[in-house]
């Protein structure tokens, strides 16, 4: 996710059960530029496999961003045909390279062959979506294409273009991805619980899933899904005073990545994800998004559990917070430049 699954982030997933992790989608244009954002994006993030996930729709860029990510330790490199966002697509990126199926083929040849070829090769996985809208969904030829191109996974988001974030997944077609094809299958999309874990893998037949937004600001989720899958029961909510480490962690190494003046910003909607549907979070979010340094950011994030912990030991949501985030990517500026 542009803007949020950065190293940090990613770092705070694999510590607390994420199988593997994925970085933002990066512009192959703007990392062949050499781009201090872009650069920033495929840091690794120091745990677990590192994996860069491309973006773009020029043949020779993309091709040339493989190689870059390659000479920068990437072991996985993702091609993002998926990011519904109107920035992206716009240059023609994302989930609207699916109406151009040849382009899809000569994309994904040209990633494949970049990397090399053989048992050294980096593996190359793709992330797609059921199709460009719900009169065209060409997600099966899609998937056979880009397993005939070399693709060695895919990822499957149960919705369209069109659908963008709204309604419900579906996962009909994600199942008949899986059936088509010999290589692994990822379901992806409103996989929020562990119960929906469980129930996704059973009617897609998929290899694994892919949790998204569900994540932010509740990494402890990856490992509530993985015991669940495991032993069928449920891990108790994690206790305030956890959150309240977690949260501390995680700020900090996003502070010492991004440096004051970017990480007291960028810090803000993770806060915010953080601090979801708690008592009083709209006003204390207020308040936070007022404070411009990074001491008096974590000070007041402190306070604001240390307060929590006044009224319950365990998480207690309530709904009147319990939604401030339309779930749009955010940060897909760089694509669209």
């Amino acid at each position: 996710m542009s803007g949020v699954t950065d190293a940090p982030f990613r770092h705070m997933a694999a510590v607390h059960g994420a199988g593997l992790v994925i970085s933002e989608m990066t512009a192959c244009a703007a990392l062949a530029d050499g781009k201090r954002g872009a650069r920033r994006r495929i840091a690794d993030q120091g745990t677990g496999i590192h994996v860069v996930q491309l973006a773009g729709c020029e043949t020779h860029w993309m091709a040339e961003g493989a190689r870059i990510v390659e000479g920068e330790g990437a072991q996985i490199i993702d091609i993002n045909m998926g990011c519904p966002a109107k920035k992206v697509c716009n240059v023609a990126a994302g989930s609207a390279l699916l109406q151009n199926e040849p382009l899809v083929q000569r994309i994904v040849e040209a990633v494949v062959s970049a990397v090399g070829i053989g048992p050294d090769a980096v593996p190359v996985t793709l992330k797609i979506r059921t199709g460009w809208n719900r009169d065209n969904k060409n997600a099966l030829t899609v998937a056979r294409l880009a397993e005939d191109a070399g693709i060695s996974m895919l990822t499957v988001h149960g919705r369209t273009r069109a659908d963008l974030y709204h309604g419900e997944a579906e996962y009909e077609t994600i199942a008949a991805v899986k059936a088509a094809v010999r290589i692994p299958v990822v379901a992806n999309g409103d996989i929020t619980t562990p119960q929906k874990a469980r129930e996704v893998l059973a009617l897609t037949g998929a290899d694994a899933i892919m949790i998204g937004r569900a994540a932010q600001g509740r990494p402890w989720l990856f490992r509530e899904i993985e015991h669940f899958l495991q032993t069928g029961e449920l891990l108790p909510p994690p206790r305030i005073d956890e959150i309240q480490q977690v949260m501390n962690e995680h700020l900090e190494d996003h502070y010492a990545f991004y440096g004051e003046f970017t990480g007291v910003r960028t810090a803000r909607k993770h806060i915010g994800w953080y601090t979801r549907g708690l008592s009083g979070a709209n006003v204390f979010r207020h308040r936070m998004n007022t404070l411009d340094t990074t001491r008096e950011q974590l000070l007041a994030v402190n306070e604001f559990f240390d307060a929590q912990k006044a009224l319950s030991d365990r998480l207690v949501y309530v709904e009147e917070d319990a939604q401030d985030n339309d779930g749009e990517p955010d940060n897909n500026d760089q694509l669209a430049a």
